[in-house]
């Protein structure tokens, strides 16, 4: 238990029901949503589209979605694929014939088809039991009536004006009188409220066909885009086999490439024989152990990870028990791996969220734009801003993510889920880009290896290591031990923001009650009924 003295939060308890995100109104109105009869998933949903409405940096109807589901908290797992994929015409010899050289974060290269609408009209039809309307109210009445902008959205907001400014668009709906809104200020999007009363009405056809996709397309080809119509007609996302590992007796379950999941579990591979019950959590020897498998997991993703529809992906050979071990057998206790001139991995924003019914439904959401508001490009009629996705392709023929008529990117965004026995136990999951499969590792170790409840596992102060480059480390985490970094050999820097960001609801079956967290880097909380 934490030191009630010192600055924190208990984590949630509740029996009936539960809902974790990283934005105070999302949680709430998925709260409301299973007071008034609604499921796990309506209740998903809804908080997921609250969110792209009052918490527009870190996601967008314009973005994807992944989603785990456990019907009844059966241990047999539900996984969705809601990735959009590249135009059909998006090929390196296109990219070469438009003296295109790389893909820029913030040109219409780096829009992918959005693939979130088509996911949510999907899951809801098939496990949802609230109709579009009924779900997206909420963030249609934040979009039109206006929403108070809160700290941390502020704080990520002000980050992007100048990027902002670029698009027309853009400065027009996120800088009113030109700045970013500042926190308690309300923010309206009207034109965003209209699409949503569209898509509500007309379904993913709302979206996908008709003037909402003329907006975004007409934009995107202004702008120079390989976008097409049929592109956006023919949207649609799949069920999919989820991978896994087993650790301390549970099943880690994760959706499979083409999103990096599978590098969390392999983290966990590597970590699992390495004795870390018996370090403390902020011990100098159990973080240097940290970032050396992130280090190698990580090399493993940049050199494999592409759309397995395109591509032979060795998926078990990368969670078998023998590459684990070769990968483990090259950490050096106290000494950093000699790397590469630094390279930069920018921190990317997104949502995750979980819910669990009174039926013990249990959804582990994530829904995301990729980098801060994405391209930073909005479809001029219908408020749409657009996610960067495709900015994870590279232009190298052969690699495994070179970009390719109608394929997916490698994906940052993962949620998972624990099971053990014949049931799920707890829906997890951590914002922050490219972080996520080392945060995914970092959060269940200090529950399992180190005994902290989920709240203290999410507080717990957090680093993360570039492939070839520096160590990022938050300023939460004491002196001495990042000093004992250096001396091993790991050049450090400061995150230019908090890493990442978490939620989970653990479910205990023997008491009837749900727990739940949400981290403090956020604006969000766990609550229940």
């Amino acid at each position: 238990m934490r030191n009630l003295e010192l600055p924190g939060r208990s984590p949630a308890r509740a029996t009936e029901g539960m809902a974790a995100t990283s934005h105070p109104l999302a949680t709430a109105a998925a709260l409301d949503m299973l007071r008034n009869g609604g499921n796990a998933m309506d209740a998903a949903i809804t908080a997921c589209a609250v969110q792209c409405v009052v918490e527009p940096q870190s996601t967008g109807i314009g973005g994807d979605c992944f989603v785990l589901y456990a019907p009844g908290g059966s241990a047999n797992i539900v996984a969705y694929n809601g990735s959009g994929r590249a135009p059909a015409k998006a090929t390196p010899d296109w990219f070469a014939e438009q003296g295109v050289s790389a893909i820029g974060a913030h040109s219409p290269h780096a829009v992918t088809v959005p693939g979130a609408i088509d996911a949510w009209c999907r899951l809801l039809e098939d496990h949802g039991t609230k109709s579009l309307a009924e779900v997206l109210g909420y963030a249609i009445g934040y979009a039109r009536d206006g929403f108070p902008v809160h700290d941390r959205v502020a704080n990520d907001w002000a980050r992007c004006k100048d990027m902002l400014g670029q698009d027309e668009s853009a400065r027009r709906i996120y800088l009113p009188d030109g700045n970013s809104p500042e926190p308690g200020h309300t923010h309206r999007q009207p034109e965003l409220a209209a699409t949503l009363e569209t898509i509500a009405a007309e379904g993913r056809d709302g979206f996908y066909i008709g003037a909402v996709a003329e907006d975004i397309v007409g934009h995107l080809k202004h702008l120079g885009g390989s976008h097409e119509m049929e592109d956006f007609a023919g949207a649609a996302g799949q069920y999919v086999t989820p991978v896994k590992t087993t650790y301390r007796g549970f099943e880690v379950h994760e959706c499979p490439p083409n999103g990096q999941g599978i590098i969390a579990l392999l983290m966990l591979n590597i970590l699992a024989d390495m004795g870390l019950d018996k370090l403390d959590p902020l011990s100098p020897e159990r973080l240097h152990v940290f970032i050396e498998a992130g280090r190698l997991a990580y090399a493993q993703r940049d050199a494999l990870i592409g759309d397995p529809d395109q591509i032979d992906m060795p998926i078990d050979m990368l969670l078998s028990a023998d590459h684990a071990a070769k990968l483990r057998e090259q950490i050096v206790p106290g000494t950093a791996t000699a790397g590469l001139p630094p390279e930069n991995i920018p921190h990317s924003d997104t949502v995750y969220l979980c819910v669990v019914d009174k039926d013990r439904n249990a959804v582990s959401f994530i829904n995301s734009l990729f980098q801060s508001f994405g391209s930073g490009l909005v479809a001029p009629k219908s408020g749409v801003i657009l996610q960067n996705r495709g900015l994870s392709f590279n232009l190298n023929p052969g690699h495994p993510n070179c970009i390719a008529p109608n394929k997916r990117p490698m994906h940052t965004i993962i949620p998972g889920m624990l099971t053990e026995g014949d049931r799920a136990v707890m829906p997890f999951g951590v914002m922050g880009g490219h972080y996520q499969s080392f945060g995914h590792a970092y959060f269940l170790a200090n529950m399992f290896e180190h005994g902290l409840d989920l709240q203290e596992a999410m507080d717990l102060p957090r680093l993360f290591p570039a492939v070839d480059g520096p160590v990022e480390v938050e300023s939460g985490m004491p002196g001495d031990v990042v000093r004992a970094l250096q001396g091993m050999g790991h050049k450090t820097s400061a995150p230019q923001k908090p890493i990442g960001g978490s939620q989970a609801i653990r479910i205990d079956w023997q008491h009837g009650v749900l727990t739940g967290g949400s981290d403090p880097r956020k604006d969000g909380l766990a609550l229940g009924y």
